[in-house]
């Protein structure tokens, strides 16, 4: 599974420093000044980047639906890993190959600019829809079924466990407390261990996210290329909103990570920086403690002096009424 995050964390930083920092120079400038061939490299990786971050969550929800169906596959389990991210970035590669072809400079609106231009409007759609199903539609219908059958499994696994369970204690009712134990431990052992279905919890996030992402910009290009949205000021402000969900994407899945791994916040938590903050919050802590502690202390010896002296004084009122007497 770490394996998996790693891959899929270190799509997501390139995301950011390739795809989202390009953005943010190039609209600082305004036009294009970097030259034909750095043009086509920026959005090739790019593009690169963003197919990785798709295939990498696409082997990590194959692998999941493979250790909930085949459990006892230990021997295997690291060198699926490792073809499955081959795979992935693989086939990333190779699906942004069109784009070292389709994007060169060219002037548009009096400014040079990288940029792709199709002759006819079919190609258009024909490079859209292509692209809708290979960075979306395929890899949210492989995810789909395998969360499909994980959950059917896991549904069914629970299901059957917990029948024996009740079966075996009807069986053992007159049975002793350690024998109606060892009953119970021998029942369990059909669950799925607990660490699995966390993982399979924290990719159902990270897919949910992904698709939610990702449907609104990928539903909105496909009726803009095919003519179903017209072109209007309003509608190209709602293209600009939602262009920028798709790598919200990448930047949502670490908050993810954070939430759900307690490894990782122990690990943030043990760098240097946190340290010393943990440290400098423990001794004002103990500091303000100690500083109440001292106060509640003078407090009492406070009131224990009073209480003597107006015990001491009571006394020589005493001796000094007997001596008049």
């Amino acid at each position: 599974m770490n394996y998996f995050i790693t891959h899929l964390a270190l799509a997501d930083l390139l995301v950011g420093v390739i795809n989202v920092l390009t953005d943010i120079i190039w609209r600082m400038t305004v036009s294009w000044n970097a030259g034909n061939i750095t043009c086509k490299i920026v959005k090739y990786l790019q593009v690169l980047v963003t197919y990785a971050s798709t295939y990498v969550l696409v082997a990590l929800s194959i692998d999941r639906y493979d250790a909930i169906r085949h459990p006892m596959k230990f021997s295997t389990s690291w060198r699926r890993a490792k073809s499955l991210i081959l795979s992935a970035w693989i086939l990333s590669i190779i699906f942004s190959i069109p784009i070292l072809i389709f994007y060169e400079e060219k002037i548009v609106q009096n400014q040079l600019q990288c940029w792709i231009e199709f002759s006819a409007q079919w190609k258009w759609r024909l490079y859209m829809t292509l692209v809708a199903v290979s960075l979306f539609i395929m890899p949210a219908i492989v995810i789909t079924v395998c969360y499909t059958v994980i959950i059917i499994t896991i549904r069914s696994k629970t299901t059957i466990t917990v029948s024996r369970k009740k079966k075996e204690n009807r069986h053992h009712k007159s049975l002793s407390t350690t024998d109606s134990d060892s009953s119970k431990r021998v029942s369990s052992r059909g669950l799925i261990p607990r660490a699995k279905v966390k993982t399979v919890k924290i990719t159902l996030v990270i897919v949910s996210v992904f698709i939610l992402c990702w449907s609104p910009y990928i539903i909105f290009d496909l009726l803009q290329v095919y003519d179903h949205i017209p072109k209007t000021q309003t509608n190209i402000a709602i293209a600009t909103f939602v262009q920028s969900l798709a790598p919200l994407n990448s930047a949502a899945n670490p908050i993810i990570y954070c939430v759900f791994s307690t490894n990782l916040l122990k690990t943030i938590w043990g760098f240097p920086l946190f340290k010393w903050m943990c440290s400098k919050k423990a001794t004002e802590n103990t500091s303000q403690n100690n500083t109440r502690s001292s106060s509640l202390s003078e407090f009492i010896t406070q009131n224990t002096n009073t209480q003597n002296n107006k015990k001491g004084g009571h006394g020589e009122s005493c001796e000094q009424t007997v001596t008049m007497l």
